[in-house]
């Protein structure tokens, strides 16, 4: 009898369906990559869900979120995105937590989770996050940096101590090496980033004002890699 997942099924099984339903994913940060990993994993059959993001939709978030829509801003983005999960799936498992993720958090990963999903931005919470997973024994992918970058062809799926170019993989690479940890699937992208002071240039001749140094970014860049974390993270759990 055909279902939602029919035409999944035929590439990955009846049972490979089965483990994704079962499978519980935990998603730390619900933004351009984050908003993207999370439409992978439920069109493909995730069935149950943790979503941490502190932060509320804004109108700057439409060039490249997934959640992010005229009558989406000013609402909490874990909110946003449980209600799109159900609206793809109705028997759909989806636990929220509208908080940052720091070393002083407790609760969020107390329970059942089989696979991590690091799409913030905050080093110090990308770091706990690799250290609760190790020390849980919980299977990680990391995102790297996708701002101020324009070519999603570059993205690459390797160990962080393979990775080159990206300047927040440098600092990973460094503090992880400093903490004792082997090894960390990533996601990061060999293309050299755009420099600020060219875009602040490009602005400044445009407008005749500079913007602040924020990362500027694009919509086809971080929904690639966040649909290349769901992908990796749909084919380690049915292998």
């Amino acid at each position: 009898m055909l279902n939602q997942f029919s035409r999944t099924e035929l590439l990955i099984g009846k049972t490979g369906i089965e483990k994704l339903q079962k499978a519980s994913v935990a998603v730390f940060g619900i933004g351009g990559v984050g908003s993207f990993v999370v439409e992978g994993l439920v069109r493909a059959g995730i069935g149950n869900f943790i979503l941490v993001d502190n932060d509320e939709v804004c109108l700057t978030n439409l060039n490249r979120q997934l959640i992010a829509l005229q009558k989406t801003v000013g609402k909490p983005k874990v909110e946003v995105a449980k209600e799109r999960i159900l609206e793809i799936n109705p028997n759909a498992n989806v636990e929220v937590y509208k908080e940052f993720f720091m070393p002083d958090s407790k609760e969020i990963l107390a329970g059942s989770v089989d696979y991590i999903v690091d799409a913030v931005d905050t080093v110090t919470a990308k770091i706990e996050l690799v250290m609760r997973a190790d020390k849980l024994n919980i299977p990680i992918i990391s995102c790297m940096g996708t701002g101020n970058k324009l070519d999603p062809t570059k993205f690459e799926v390797t160990d962080i101590y393979k990775t080159s170019v990206c300047p927040l993989a440098k600092v990973m690479r460094k503090e992880l090496k400093a903490r004792g940890i082997k090894g960390l699937k990533v996601v990061y992208s060999k293309e050299e980033p755009i420099k600020q002071d060219e875009i602040l240039e490009k602005s400044l001749k445009e407008d005749g004002k500079g913007k602040n140094q924020v990362p500027g970014s694009i919509s086809f860049v971080p929904s690639v890699a966040g649909l290349i974390i769901a992908g990796e993270v749909i084919k380690d759990i049915i292998k």
